[in-house]
């Protein structure tokens, strides 16, 4: 009796560690985990991630997990009620079905994938800077563009919460309630579904109408288990394969023993990491970095030194009609290689540099001439390589425009020197004891500033008159 006791202790999932509980599950589940792999949180960059356990080759299988497994509102035991309820349930981000099925799914004690939702006993690992203080966030990222992203999320998952998820929930008082599935539960799962969710990619049309209609919406968004655990860089080691019947993590090149496996979550920029995910990589690690230019600082450098009444008419009128052609487009975006929005900024330069009968002519032919450079001859000239040959107006416009992007991160960059703002930011960064003294948050906005500032500081010495 005793032993048999004994056995059924040790079988109960209590007495399991979460990873543990969770690996069985997949087990149960039959999510397939080659024998070369392993998870852990010892050794990986971050949290649970997975490690070879021995030499791995190109295009080896390490998991496979049947869509079954798989958690979105398709899956959930709720299915038939949001698939019925689904008019009621449409907002602009396209996620409240998912979020509902993951609030009922998170707590309750019967669900299928509580073992998975397990490893997430809160969500105090989740870093986003939307957990952050809003003066926390204002002072440690100004300039990057996160602070603006955030108050927009949270003012947009305010609203859906109360416009389109309360409402739902105070209908199904057998499903939810109020006071268990909050605001505040729904951010974190918010959260949660930026950090580990994935999305289907849409299938390539061989049909070359279809491939000119409008793009299709992205594919709503689902929880991978196993899939997730999987660290990012951008020079990633592994990838997740969509079949009809599994997902499958495939090497896309040798990994060996003892090395960590990682996905990639796409070519993001270290702003976008740490606003969707909650980390950066370090510096120079981010092949994908990018600097942003606001659409704005043109405007204020080519209203700058106007000195009559008609030229800042004629600014005026040529700012409103770029407007017009650039419809919602804030922001000019650079790379380390060069502008990745050349087009537009191709487009910015022409138009703000025109002479009065330049744009009169452009009004008259409501647009450009027949001959205009093709879209190869615009990367090229906007390329690291050829910002340098670039007419003498067009490079003053975006160097003056850099100099005041570098001027909005506040850190009293308006009173430094080119280069001594880049400086104090370089110390930390190559002081390894320094920058591991600093607290997470701190260093992750120091990674995202001084990649976005070594960018814009190289774009100013690029086009120096």
């Amino acid at each position: 009796m005793a032993t048999e006791a004994k056995r059924f202790k040790v079988a109960d999932d209590s007495e399991l560690s979460p990873l543990q509980n969770f690996l069985q599950w997949c087990d149960r589940v039959h999510l397939v985990l080659s024998s070369k792999v392993y998870v852990s949180k010892e050794g990986t960059v971050a949290e649970y991630g997975m490690l070879a356990k021995d030499n791995i080759e190109e295009g080896e299988v390490l998991f496979t997990i049947p869509r079954s497994a798989l958690l979105h509102q398709g899956t959930t035991k709720l299915s038939a009620l949001l698939e019925k309820e689904g008019s009621c349930l449409e907002s602009s981000s396209g996620w409240v079905p998912l979020l509902l099925s993951l609030l009922y799914e998170y707590t309750s004690s019967q669900s299928h994938w509580k073992p998975y939702l397990s490893l997430w006993s809160s969500f105090k690992t989740l870093d986003h800077p939307m957990f952050w203080s809003k003066e926390e966030r204002d002072r440690l990222l100004k300039g990057t563009g996160i602070p603006e992203a955030v108050d927009r999320d949270l003012a947009n998952i305010q609203k859906e919460y109360t416009s389109v998820v309360l409402p739902f929930i105070t209908k199904h008082p057998d499903l939810w309630n109020p006071d268990t599935h909050t605001l505040e539960l729904y951010i974190q799962l918010v959260a949660f579904v930026m950090a580990y969710s994935f999305q289907e990619p849409h299938e390539e049309e061989d049909d070359e109408e279809e491939e000119e209609d409008e793009e299709k919406a992205p594919s709503p968004p689902m929880m991978v288990p196993m899939a997730d655990m999987l660290n990012h860089v951008s020079n990633n080691n592994a990838n997740l394969e969509f079949t009809p019947d599994s997902l499958k993590m495939v090497s896309v090149r040798p990994i060996h023993k003892g090395e960590e496996v990682f996905n990639t979550y796409g070519q993001m920029a270290n702003w976008q990491l740490l606003h969707m995910y909650g980390f950066t990589e370090p510096y120079q690690s981010n092949s994908n970095d990018t600097a942003d230019i606001p659409i704005d600082n043109f405007y204020e450098v080519a209203t700058q030194g106007v000195q009559s009444d008609l030229e800042r008419q004629l600014v005026e009128e040529k700012w409103e009609m770029l407007c017009e052609i650039m419809q919602d487009k804030a922001a000019f975006v650079f790379g380390k290689q060069g502008c990745l929005t050349d087009t537009e900024v191709h487009t910015a330069l022409k138009v703000l540099c025109m002479s009065k009968e330049e744009f009169s002519d452009f009004k008259d032919n409501e647009g450009w001439e027949e001959d205009e450079e093709d879209d190869e001859m615009i990367s090229l000239a906007f390329s690291n390589e050829g910002i340098p040959g670039l007419k003498a107006s067009w490079k003053k416009l975006i160097h003056e425009a850099a100099r005041l992007t570098v001027r909005s991160y506040g850190d009293g960059e308006e009173r430094k020197t080119e280069g001594e703002g880049l400086d104090s930011d370089q110390a930390l960064i190559e002081d390894k004891a320094a920058l591991a003294g600093l607290s997470s948050r701190k260093r992750n906005a120091l990674q995202v500033r001084f990649g976005q500032k070594c960018i814009l500081y190289r774009l100013m010495e690029l086009t120096k008159s």
